[in-house]
């Protein structure tokens, strides 16, 4: 009780140092950061066929394994909107490539007297980005 709480989502297929200057700040806006993490179902769906590289239970052991993680939730579905309402987090935090007006849950964690928190990203990281190959 009395702690604020941060929620984070996303893919976290090959993690990179982009994702983890985003963990670092948001776990600074909290007590306690729980990061929702898309399955490999979800994943695929979102991502293509040939996604993701890595399993989700390895994804999730090394999201766990980050110092600023405290808890890391599997979610199936597309958003994360379901899990946003179990968890009832105090801070919604996404990259900035997000607008805050179109963050997933933003509606549920505003009405609950919460902020929404966009963190200006890392320029030249993107899993996307790193999969490619150079030319």
């Amino acid at each position: 009780e009395g702690l604020t709480i941060g929620f984070t989502n996303g893919c976290f297929d090959q993690l990179h140092p982009g994702h983890l200057w985003i963990m670092e700040q948001a776990a600074a806006t909290c007590d306690r950061l729980i990061v929702g993490l898309n399955s490999d179902a979800s994943t695929r769906a979102l991502k293509g066929p040939t996604r993701p590289f890595q399993h989700e239970e390895r994804r999730a052991a090394v999201l766990a394994s980050l110092p600023m993680v405290d808890a890391v939730v599997v979610f199936d579905e597309k958003t994360p909107a379901r899990l946003i309402r179990a968890v009832k987090p105090d801070r919604l935090i996404k990259g900035g490539d997000y607008k805050a007006e179109d963050v997933v849950g933003r509606k549920t964690v505003l009405a609950r007297g919460g902020k929404v928190v966009i963190i200006p990203t890392v320029e030249g990281y993107s899993t996307t980005r790193l999969s490619q190959p150079r030319g």
